[in-house]
């Protein structure tokens, strides 16, 4: 997967725009009224102090804030690459640079895979993960969150069909597309248990390495359904106009609203600096300019928190 290395003087301030889903990346096109270009003209915000102050003085002397950003080929509007096909832009990318801002840093940008952004915080490679990363139980075990956003998931289908899904039961005997490694692959995997025990055939679980390869399986048959994050969803919904969402759900299963973090190395000293960033941005609005540029306000939080319940390790 291709890394790309953005100085904050390579882009800078704001626009106001488009929605969600993970097909690839050239579907994120002008005519949904979404800024595809490398000149974003990012929303950007003021250092704030008190959150600078609570950074390690490694970070503080460095002047960088290095960035896992774990999309890949491209997951718009989370997070994919610009028509020049090198510059990442999406709202997890704007997030990351406000973050940065707060604490009076650049942001280094670094594109990878989702497998490899997780290896990166381990090995402290990364400072921070800003890439539509659910709160889990098994995660805590390993990386501290502060929150920024509410995180749903939902099921995609080509349009017309008569099919819904309002719960585990629906998904039965159903072939349907999943990311691997991700919470709605865990709540799939929870609902096929919980099928087969109740005697009912459990889903063939479908996995493919690219949004294309995921879209036109849909699209040819292949697969009944593909399970994303709700923003991709909206997003692909939109642009393509030949599929629907047959189903919404939390990112934390039936009894908790999930939700989306700022992620790094477990007891690394950071996640402090990163609340504190993020409830600075909350409170001078960037934050609500951001989601709204990419239409998704709705997923708002009032305020971040560090560490709170995620997606159980059973759910």
């Amino acid at each position: 997967m291709r890394r790309v290395l953005i100085p904050v003087a390579a882009v800078a301030a704001l626009l106001v725009a488009g929605c969600g889903s993970q097909p690839d990346a050239v579907n994120a096109s002008a005519d949904t009224g979404v800024n595809t270009s490398a000149e974003q003209n990012r929303i950007t915000t003021t250092k704030n102090e008190a959150a600078a102050a609570l950074l390690p003085a490694r970070i503080r002397d460095r002047g960088t804030l290095i960035v896992g950003a774990g999309f890949g080929a491209g997951n718009p509007p989370l997070g994919f690459l610009a028509d020049d096909n090198k510059t990442p832009i999406g709202l997890e990318v704007d997030i990351a640079y406000l973050v940065a801002g707060a604490l009076g840093l650049e942001p280094d940008v670094q594109v990878t895979s989702w497998e490899n952004l997780f290896l990166g915080l381990d090995s402290a490679k990364y400072d921070a993960g800003f890439s539509n990363i659910t709160v889990t139980e098994k995660r805590k075990q390993k990386y501290d969150f502060a929150t920024y956003r509410k995180d749903d998931i939902a099921f995609e289908a080509k349009k017309g069909g008569d099919w819904t899904v309002a719960g585990g039961k629906d998904v039965a005997g159903k072939t349907i597309a999943v990311g691997s490694g991700t919470n709605q692959e865990k709540i799939l995997l929870d609902w096929n248990d919980a099928n087969v025990k109740a005697g009912l055939p459990a889903a063939a679980i479908k996995y493919f390495n690219t949004q294309s390869d995921t879209y036109l399986a849909l699209s040819s048959g292949r697969i009944d359904a593909y399970l994303g994050p709700n923003p991709s969803i909206a997003y692909h919904v939109k642009t393509s106009g030949q599929t629907e969402t047959i189903g919404k759900f939390s990112g934390a299963g039936p009894t908790l609203q999930g939700l989306i973090a700022a992620t790094t190395k477990k007891d690394s000293g950071l996640v402090q600096a990163y609340q504190a960033a993020l409830n600075a941005v909350i409170a001078d609005g960037s934050y609500a300019k951001v989601l709204d540029r990419w239409n998704v306000s709705n997923e708002a939080v009032e305020k971040s928190e560090i560490n709170p319940p995620g997606l159980p390790l059973t759910s």
